[in-house]
């Protein structure tokens, strides 16, 4: 019997005015004295610099940074307004089966910052797709939530809703003969063609049979993919327990290239 717990999340600098305001008193028959920008001998109070030097100080301080490291304009804007926790997956090229894993996190007034990893991974057999078709054995790229989780053992401590269930054991041999066994154990549901709020396991597909599913995050078996993603046993439990529904967690996953556009 599947074991629910938890609700699934949803998805979904200012102007800097320096005013410095120098006023002098002086007689009408003499031009006022420039004001000091030192103090005088025995005076121990502070005085500022000069002012172009302080406007020079601000103007050069660095803004926030507002997009995920690595991540391009046109790949961020896909990223919810209220997302503030994403997993970023980089492969080194469209063909590679080998990339990495940094959970990001942030705060509203502050830049994202990596919150756990990197972590190696796998991915599908033939690399990276932005038009995943069943049987491609490509791992699609874009921006996809994470809202659901589940595996064959039990939770290990995830704040995502989880489903354990005997159904995700797994047999067989992978792509370069390696044991499949266990790779279910633990698995994170990454949206793609799939309706949120269910079970990893629920094989309902919006987009159609044709455009695949079933893509998960799932333990990494020591070789290449389906169309998956693979961490290794322990980061995937860490990323378990990390992940916060509060917080719309997704992951941004592709090549290098794609996810610098």
């Amino acid at each position: 019997m599947p074991v629910r717990k938890g609700a699934p999340a949803l998805l979904s600098a200012g102007t800097l005015c320096a005013a410095l305001l120098l006023a002098a008193c002086g007689s009408p028959a003499a031009p006022p004295a420039p004001a000091p920008t030192s103090a005088p001998a025995g005076d121990a109070r502070p005085h500022p610099g000069p002012p172009d030097r302080a406007a020079s100080s601000l103007a050069s301080a660095p803004a926030p940074e507002t997009r995920l490291p690595g991540v391009g304009p046109v790949t961020h804007a896909a990223v919810p307004d209220g997302t503030s926790q994403a997993l970023v997956v980089t492969g080194a090229s469209s063909d590679s089966t080998r990339s990495t894993a940094t959970l990001y996190s942030r705060d509203p007034a502050t830049e994202w910052k990596p919150q756990a990893g990197p972590w190696p991974t796998h991915n599908a057999l033939r690399g990276w797709t932005a038009d995943h078709t069943a049987g491609d054995l490509r791992t699609p790229v874009g921006v996809f939530r994470l809202g659901d989780a589940g595996g064959r053992l039990p939770d290990p401590g995830a704040l995502l809703p989880y489903d354990q269930d005997e159904q995700f054991a797994i047999s067989g041999t992978g792509f370069a003969g390696e044991p499949l066994e266990g790779s279910f154990d633990h698995v994170i549901a990454i949206d793609y063609n799939r309706v949120p709020g269910r079970s990893p396991l629920d094989k309902e597909r919006p987009l159609g049979a044709e455009k695949g599913g079933g893509v998960w995050i799932h333990v990494d078996h020591g070789g290449p993919t389906q169309a998956c993603v693979t961490l290794e046993r322990e980061d995937l439990r860490e990323l378990l327990r990390a992940l916060d529904p509060a917080r719309e967690p997704v992951v941004v996953m592709g090549p290098a290239a794609e996810l610098a556009r």
